[in-house]
């Protein structure tokens, strides 16, 4: 869904409608933040598989997956809209080219908040669960490579 509104984003901004913009902006802006949600779910996914590996039960996993996936970027938008809704906008660059038009947030301060820190602190999280993984594998072949010494002598 992020590639298709991308993709639509700047021929439905050509029909200066506000309220078309905003919605397309929105939904740009919620797509964005649940791919990278999801990634890091996937990071959190493979560290319970590959760290945490027994007894690791978690009631109704999935769900809470799909609740975290789609309802953090749910939440972030929300707060974006109830504080005010002309965040979202069109941004024109060019007026010579009709088609230079893209719906997207308007504010900077907005911006950085809502889609660069939030995409740094799931990079951290991604950074962190990485070098955990790591540092599981590397424990358990230095562990495999210590019994295998033992058991040659």
């Amino acid at each position: 869904m992020l590639n298709v509104v991308f993709l639509i984003n700047s021929w439905l901004s050509s029909f200066h409608q506000p309220g078309l913009c905003i919605t397309v902006a929105v939904l740009l802006h919620y797509f964005l933040l649940a791919a990278f949600t999801w990634m890091c779910l996937e990071s959190v996914h493979f560290y319970l598989a590959l760290v945490k590996v027994f007894n690791v039960y978690v009631p109704k996993y999935i769900l809470k997956c799909c609740i975290a996936g789609w309802g953090i970027p749910a939440v972030v938008i929300t707060v974006v809209l109830v504080i005010n809704k002309d965040f979202y906008g069109n941004g024109s660059h060019s007026e010579s080219n009709p088609f230079s038009n893209f719906c997207w947030i308007q504010e900077n301060i907005v911006f950085y908040i809502s889609v660069v820190a939030y995409v740094f602190l799931i990079f951290l999280t991604n950074t962190a669960m990485f070098i955990t993984v790591l540092l599981q594998i590397h424990s358990v072949k230095s562990r495999a490579q210590r019994r295998s010494r033992f058991w040659k002598r």
